[in-house]
């Protein structure tokens, strides 16, 4: 296993070049761009058989795991199926059977976005993306949900931009059987923008290249202060663009869809007490800890994931952001935060990776699986940490 890796872990340097061309080929000028992709239709995903039961079938639930991860675009898109995707996929599968007869099975799997390199292009879906989770959906019959990433949907924020229309067109044909449909009390109509419960547990799921979208943060807005805390207890939140982030779309570089998540969602998701974020966008895994006061001095923790082991082209740590006006802006919920895991100097200190968090009531614990080289891959030295202060 480890002879045939080699030569990717000697290229990721070039990959990182790859990646970073990948970006600017998206928001190229019309009269730069690359010519328009062929006129067909990407294939749905299959639908698992079983599917996630309705929310009030599954009220009782109160333990389980789901699979997160994202950034599976790859260097083999519109060519060949996804290669490092595939060794992901591999070890999901192994996990989701490893789980089944305990008290914890997987039941369902995040991905925050970047399926393809370019998501305008149908030949990429079809032809490198969809029957790998058509493995997921069918081998593994679990639940797969997918909110788009700047590589599917472009970096642009007008909702009318013909290459946001061409990616949005493509990333809905192939989820059209997986997230709840237009006219949905879980949808957003005409958005890549859902949520559904399972459990205890609430999960929803928001276009971070939207994030200043007056009417998504309106909807989200309405699915969180309808919620029955006694019946949810948990809240998750996935996107891309992660609050916060130390590889090249961090450090000091503050992305426009970042400071709209971090000053316009992160105190929504105070108020709301969301217990976790999961993001990519950075092709690594780091994990912040939020902690905070209400107005009657009761402590609260928000911990934020950036799993991107996907399969992209691995980064590595560039710095850390600058937090001062977040911190500022947060001083009546006296809000801090602490960097628990930091990404490794050098892409190959990143490996490609997934993330299991297994849900026990209120308590998270998050179990960090490294795929190939880095099956060994320690984080919190384990692979494994409770999310609660003293752990």
């Amino acid at each position: 296993m480890s002879v045939r890796f080699v030569p990717v872990r000697a290229l990721l340097f070039s990959f990182t070049f790859v990646a970073v061309v990948g970006v600017h080929l998206l928001s190229q000028t019309p009269a730069t761009a690359p010519p328009p992709p062929p006129q067909i239709d990407v294939r749905a995903i299959a639908r698992p058989a079983h599917p996630l039961p309705d929310e009030l079938a599954s009220a009782r639930v109160t333990r389980f795991s789901f699979i997160a991860y994202g950034d599976t675009r790859g260097r083999r898109d519109g060519v060949d199926q996804q290669y490092e995707h595939s060794l992901i996929v591999d070890a999901m599968l192994a996990t989701i059977r490893r789980r089944a007869t305990t008290d914890f099975p997987v039941r369902f799997v995040l991905q925050s976005g970047d399926a393809v390199l370019d998501g305008r292009n149908p030949v990429q879906w079809n032809k490198s993306y969809v029957d790998l989770i058509n493995r997921l959906t069918t081998e593994g019959d679990v639940p797969y949900f997918l909110v788009p990433g700047n590589h599917d949907v472009t970096t642009a924020t007008d909702l009318s931009a013909p290459g946001r229309l061409a990616g949005l067109k493509n990333y809905l044909d192939a989820t059209r059987q997986l997230i709840p449909p237009d006219g949905n009390a879980r949808r957003l109509t005409g958005y890549p923008t859902y949520a559904f419960g399972y459990g205890n547990t609430f999960v929803v799921g928001i276009d971070s290249q939207i994030a200043d979208d007056e009417t998504q943060f309106a909807w989200v807005k309405a699915q969180l202060d309808g919620l029955d805390r006694r019946r949810f207890t948990n809240i998750v939140a996935f996107l891309h663009a992660p609050p916060f982030s130390s590889g090249p779309h961090g450090g000091a570089n503050l992305e426009a869809a970042t400071n709209a998540i971090r000053t316009r969602y992160q105190p929504l998701f105070r108020q709301h007490h969301v217990r976790m974020t999961i993001g990519g966008h950075e092709h690594l895994f780091e994990h912040w800890v939020e902690r905070y006061r209400d107005s009657r001095d009761q402590r609260y923790r928000m911990d934020h994931l950036v799993t991107g082991g996907g399969g992209a082209p691995l980064y590595a740590y560039q710095g850390e952001p600058n937090l001062q006006d977040y911190l500022k802006a947060g001083a009546t919920d006296r809000v801090t935060l602490e960097h628990l895991v930091k990404p490794g100097p050098d892409p190959g200190d990143n490996p490609y990776h997934f993330v299991v968090v297994q849900v026990d009531g209120d308590q998270f614990q998050v179990e960090v699986i490294g795929v190939d080289w880095g099956a060994n891959f320690k984080p919190y030295r384990s692979n494994i940490s409770v999310l609660r202060d003293g752990q």
